[in-house]
């Protein structure tokens, strides 16, 4: 479980392609790895990956195919966001994000306003009834606060310090992003489904 606040800024240092997984090298950029080990998991551009090899400055994970499928930001040499998961006792800065990305956005409009910049997102229809103004959703890893939202495009404010911290700088019209929705959205969409007149199977099994 992670929290979407990004931790420091990596890169992808190594890419080994095995078939249609791989194996990547991640330069830590600067990421404290002293309280890290193997089998623990790292949130990398908001996908929730496993440490299979450390260093004091990088660590390694391996990629399944399904993962490269649905996900974008993996090149290698690209910045990727970091962020080690969620202690019990950590603060709760951002919401809780599983990194298990739901899905592909794509940028519609990065650009300046004031001292923030505006970017606004196009979200795929099946992700879009998720999405609602002043909710949580996280963007490339990023726990993010949605301002306003109209059909499957929703539009965002990054702060200054959101762009210094995150890879969200290099954002430009028509970049893929992985998408998470609040999950606590997809409960009460499971929840809603089962209503007082619902009829369930009685068990057959006997002691």
């Amino acid at each position: 479980m992670f929290t979407g606040i990004i931790q420091a800024i990596g890169h992808i240092q190594e890419y080994d392609a095995r078939g249609a997984d791989a194996r990547m090298v991640i330069a830590g950029g600067g990421l404290d790895l002293s309280d890290v080990v193997i089998g623990d998991s790292i949130a990398v551009n908001g996908v929730c990956l496993t440490a299979v090899a450390l260093t004091p400055t990088s660590f390694t994970v391996d990629v399944s195919a399904e993962t490269l499928r649905v996900t974008t930001g993996f090149a290698p040499g690209s910045e990727v966001n970091l962020e080690k998961a969620l202690r019990l006792a950590d603060r709760l800065g951002g919401h809780l994000v599983s990194g298990h990305v739901d899905g592909l956005g794509r940028v519609h409009r990065f650009e300046p306003a004031g001292e923030s910049h505006l970017l606004e997102i196009d979200a795929p229809v099946a992700l879009a009834r998720y999405i609602i103004r002043k909710g949580s959703i996280t963007v490339n890893g990023v726990s993010l606060t949605v301002n306003a939202v109209h059909d499957t495009r929703f539009s965002l404010n990054l702060i200054p310090h959101t762009l210094e911290m995150t890879t969200l700088k290099h954002l430009q019209t028509g970049a893929p992003v992985n998408l998470e929705v609040d999950m606590i959205a997809r409960y009460v969409e499971r929840l809603a489904q089962f209503t007082s007149t619902t009829q369930f199977p009685h068990s057959t099994n006997k002691d």
